[in-house]
Parts: structure tokens; sequence; C-alpha cells
């Protein structure tokens, strides 16, 4: 799976790097966010969720947030993962509504029946690691990937919630309590790519050890 995931982001990180004019426009825009506190990393968070680049913004700001300590660190976890959890859900629902050429015409047909395989044979451990790790992949791919299969819309929104929950969990508390050593980590995520990969691993062997406890469980209650 870490293979697959690892080429997966590999051709994420190339499209992302084409955009790097786009990026320093962006900037501007994070000022003016940061400004704005926590409704404006609730509102970024939103966005992030949709098929639109900001290039790991929530990440940022939400480091840059947490290390003012103007806030509680919880206050910008919270915003984070609120603003994210609803982009996720519009972008599910809007997959649901038109299926896969949704996905063709939002991250473009060339890429999208590898990561469908990725997904279709990972789903929870995907879209967990996608949405828990700090890296630079199209989350809101495995979001709309998501909402163009048949997987259940409740295990969706706890899977991607409490996976939102504990990424911006530790970016804001990492942060607050190293400041701005760990904000140049968030803002170069590329530099510590072993790091990235093992907490993947960490997050999917989870997953995955989640998912047969449940299905021992299962067959436990159903035998007696």
């Amino acid at each position: 799976m870490l293979r697959m995931f690892a080429d997966f982001l590999q051709s994420a990180t190339h499209a992302a790097a084409g955009k790097a004019v786009k990026k320093k426009r962006g900037s501007t825009l994070m000022v003016a966010l940061r400004h704005l506190g926590p409704f404006g990393l609730f509102s970024l968070a939103i966005v992030d969720a949709l098929p639109l680049p900001t290039f790991g913004g929530p990440d940022i700001l939400t480091a840059i947030l947490a290390a003012s300590h103007h806030d509680p660190w919880y206050e910008y976890a919270i915003a984070a993962t609120a603003g994210s959890l609803i982009g996720a859900f519009l972008t599910f629902r809007l997959a649901r509504k038109a299926g896969m050429a949704y996905l063709d015409k939002s991250f473009g047909s060339g890429r999208v029946p590898g990561a469908m395989r990725l997904f279709k044979r990972w789903g929870t451990g995907a879209l967990a690691v996608s949405a828990a790790v700090p890296i630079p992949t199209p989350t809101s791919f495995f979001f709309a990937a998501a909402g163009a299969s048949d997987y259940s819309t409740r295990k969706y929104l706890i899977v991607v919630g409490l996976s939102r929950a504990v990424r911006y969990s530790l970016i804001a508390i990492l942060a607050d309590h190293y400041g701005r050593h760990f904000i140049r980590a968030v803002q170069h995520p590329g530099q510590y790519w072993g790091w990235l990969l093992l907490f993947a691993a960490l997050i999917a062997a989870a997953v995955v050890s989640a998912t047969v406890i449940k299905k021992r469980l299962e067959i436990t209650a159903d035998a007696e």
C-alpha cells in the first residue's frame, strides 16, 4: 500500500510544483486569513476540502495561529476540523450526485483510474491516511472517490472527522510548543518524507488493526 501511495504522492507533488506562481499569490490571502483568526482558518479549511488547491494552507495557518498563542491551541484545531469536515461533506455529496464524471472533470481523467484502484483496494485506510497525514496530496480526490462509490455516508464522516481532528490537533499542539521551528517544517514537508511515510504507515496499521478487531468481534457476536 505504501508503495502505491508513495507513487501517487510523487505525481501529486510534481503537479503542485507547476503551480508555484499561484502559491505565491496566495500568500497575500494567507495574511488576510491570519488576521481573521479561527474564522479565517475555518473558511480556508472548507475550501481545502474541495477540489481547489490551497497548498497545505490549513496546516500552515493552524501552525502559525497556534504558535502565536493568541488563543488556546484547541480552538484552532476545532476550527480547522469543523471547516474541513463541512468541505469534505460538500465534495462527497457532489460526487455522489454526479458520479465518475465529477472526478474526471475535477481531477483529470488521466489520474482518476489509478487513484480509484488505490481507493477501491484500501478504502478506509486510504481515506484515513490521506486525511490525517499532512502531505501534499489532493485529499479531496479521496473525498470525491468515496462519494462516487457506495461508501457509507455515516462511516465517511466518522473517518474524516477523526482523521482531521488528529491531524490538526497534533499540528496545533506541536506549533504551540515548538513555535517557528515547527512552522518551517510544515511549510516545507518535502524535507521530511521519511517521517511522513512513517506516520502514514502507523495510521494505516491502526486502521487495519481496528478493522480486523471489529470483524472478529462481529464474528464472535454472531457465533453467540
